[in-house]
């Protein structure tokens, strides 16, 4: 079973939809792990599926590094910080904050139309 959502994941990552949500809910609901544990194993899991999505598309041409680069160094200080402030961080507002994120970002792939 942990191999088949593995590669549902995976494949999922690759085309750039991402699976980690995903994970973590499998691993949390379906497999009864911690939620902590299965943050770090998403971590773990993102990694490598990541890499090698990036570098892909890269190879096809649909990375553009010169707009990458503020994005990536502004995904890495947010990450950072918010790992340093995660323990005193209000985990309930956090949980609703993700939540909103995930709301809004399904309601613009629904709604968007190419123009």
């Amino acid at each position: 079973m942990a191999v088949m959502v593995g590669a549902v994941l995976g494949f999922l990552s690759g085309l750039g939809i991402g699976g980690g949500s995903l994970l973590i809910l499998y691993l949390t609901l379906a497999a009864g792990m911690p939620q902590a544990a299965a943050r770090g194993i998403n971590l773990l899991f993102f990694l490598p599926c990541a890499a090698t999505a990036a570098f892909l598309r890269w190879r096809q041409g649909a990375v553009d590094l010169k707009k990458l680069w503020p994005a990536m160094a502004a995904g890495c200080a947010s990450a950072a910080a918010l790992t340093i402030l995660g323990p005193e961080a209000d985990s309930e507002a956090l949980r609703k904050g993700f939540g909103v994120l995930l709301l809004v970002t399904g309601l613009r792939e629904v709604l968007y139309r190419k123009r």
